[in-house]
């Protein structure tokens, strides 16, 4: 059964009086639980793809479907309240904000769902605890170090029990050994809670560890 499918997407840029088509009636089938890496040379849109496909940004052309819901066509408030509660993200760059710690960080989906701290704050502590932070609970992000921004992110990420996970180059800006910890936590963590998952990576190895690997080229998808 499939939990992601999107159809026949198209998206373009303007770059001056040049337009660039990025994605080219791209199709795309994911089944619920697996693991799917995708790959392709820097530029060639793989961003751009999880940005469509989490709504972050709207395709020109095409259909995306989560789950039972037809996210394309959702109003902008609908599709925000969407994205919130079934789909999580972790980006190269972990996004934290500086001003607030590690729990408050990784609390702040729930905040913005407005749960109440007394429930969002041991929800938040136990994710961080999962990923290794019990002890980095009350560090700001210049605190931490490159690999525990990056846990922190993926806490984030899951806080809300979301079925979509979409990372994107997820170990980008690690070095080797600190990525093939976030390698494996990640693994982890689509088997212990049930994801559905789309990493985008150059990483071979990341990419050997999913259930299945697709190439970006030319607009579209190619088995690998």
């Amino acid at each position: 059964m499939s939990l992601l499918t999107a159809a026949g997407l198209n998206k373009r840029y303007r770059v001056g009086s040049e337009t660039i088509h990025v994605l080219r009636d791209l199709d795309l089938e994911v089944a619920a639980g697996e693991m799917v890496a995708v790959v392709g040379a820097s530029g060639v849109g793989k961003s751009t793809l999880l940005h469509l496909l989490g709504g972050l940004d709207r395709a020109d052309t095409g259909s995306i479907r989560i789950g039972g819901t037809e996210v394309s066509g959702l109003a902008d408030a609908d599709l925000v309240a969407f994205r919130n509660r079934h789909v999580g993200f972790v980006f190269q760059f972990h996004h934290l904000l500086p001003e607030f710690d590690a729990v408050e960080n990784a609390e702040m989906p729930l905040r913005i769902a407005r749960l109440p701290a007394r429930e969002a704050r041991p929800r938040a502590r136990r994710l961080l605890e999962r990923v290794g932070l019990e002890e980095r609970l009350h560090h700001r992000p210049a605190m931490l170090s490159g690999g525990e921004q990056q846990r922190v992110a993926v806490a984030r990420a899951l806080v809300m029990q979301p079925t979509l996970l979409l990372a994107d180059e997820p170990t980008g800006d690690l070095d080797e050994g600190t990525g093939a910890a976030l390698h494996a936590l990640l693994r982890q963590m689509h088997a212990e809670y049930g994801l559905t998952s789309l990493i985008a990576t150059h990483n071979p190895r990341l990419a050997e560890a999913c259930d299945r690997t697709l190439r970006l080229e030319g607009g579209r998808l190619h088995p690998v």
